[in-house]
């Protein structure tokens, strides 16, 4: 029995050797540092991307420049991509504001059909700022943007001096519903509707996309080859319907200009497959995104509207 006493004795005080030894200070744990760790990042500021596509070479850099910049500012940036579908964009978002974002940036596929992804961002108390294309309702505090009209005015004024005054000219339009669209449609017949030389005789949607481009172009080349000149929404469409031009011997006539300011049409200018484009500054546009972002997490005021500067690139 005394034996049994002594080492039990011995145990105990085995015990108290070992929890003075310890090395974490009393009521400390690894649970607690976690916890801490999770409190900064809570601090975090974390930012929702929605993207129309990333199946486009303007929205990847213009992802890539909102990356860099969040990066750099040590936010947290969630990327979406909605691959130009409507439906998917407003799930996307749903599941954004889902993982507790502080600000929302969209770039709409369509702008009537985001209005009601970006009602649910007000409902929930998350700011909303539209990046490239606008929101044709809801709250937005800011749009970030190349001024679209002016692009379109930009693009008819070089085909009319480059035709003469006097032509055909076949217009390549964008999605339907999606405000660049229209934007650069209105800004486009400013100019062209002014000119009584110069006819659109043909128009018609080829979604942004240059395969359509190829094909929408291949369509109308059917109907009529009595073409000066071609104006696409955006670099992708015209570089389709340069394939198509070519297909047909038909480029070296034919004055074709893009808009976006993307890589491959620089190049293509740099051949003399293309004769212009109107630049955006897509990766400027995701930097300054990044940058209101953070300005209305932070509880500052921002711009209604933020413009990027455009540039007609003919060489």
């Amino acid at each position: 029995m005394k034996k049994w006493i002594k080492s039990l004795g011995l145990l105990a005080l085995l015990l108290m050797v070992a929890t003075a030894c310890s090395t974490e200070a009393p009521g400390s744990s690894s649970d607690d540092s976690s916890k801490e760790s999770e409190g900064s990042d809570n601090d975090t500021v974390k930012i929702g991307l929605s993207l129309s596509t990333l199946n486009n070479p303007f929205f990847v850099s213009l992802r890539d420049g909102a990356e860099a910049a969040a990066k750099e500012a040590g936010f947290k940036l969630l990327t979406s991509d909605a691959q130009n579908d409507s439906a998917t964009q407003v799930s996307d978002i749903e599941d954004l504001l889902q993982q507790n974002i502080d600000v929302l940036l969209v770039n709409p596929t369509d702008s009537a059909a985001i209005v009601s992804a970006i009602e649910s961002a007000n409902n929930a108390g998350v700011p909303v700022i539209t990046v490239d294309r606008s929101a044709d309702g809801g709250e937005v505090v800011s749009h970030i943007a190349s001024d679209n009209v002016a692009g379109g005015e930009m693009a008819g004024e070089f085909i009319a001096e480059q035709l003469g005054g006097k032509g055909n000219v076949v217009e390549l339009e964008g999605i339907p519903g999606a405000s660049a669209t229209r934007e650069r449609g209105k800004g486009f017949h400013n100019v062209i509707d002014s000119i009584e030389g110069i006819e659109v005789v043909a128009k018609q949607s080829a979604n942004f996309d240059r395969a359509e481009g190829l094909t929408v172009m291949e369509n109308i080349l059917q109907s009529t080859d009595d073409i000066d000149a071609v104006f696409a929404h955006n670099d992708e469409m015209a570089l389709g319907a340069v394939q198509a031009l070519e297909a047909n011997n038909l480029l070296e006539d034919v004055t074709v200009v893009g808009f976006d300011g993307t890589d491959d049409a620089r190049a293509a200018i740099a051949e003399g497959r293309m004769d212009a484009t109107i630049a955006q500054q897509p990766g400027l546009i995701g930097e300054k995104a990044i940058e209101t972002a953070g300005k209305v997490a932070n509880g500052e005021s921002v711009k209604e509207f933020i413009p990027v500067e455009l540039q007609l690139v003919t060489e």
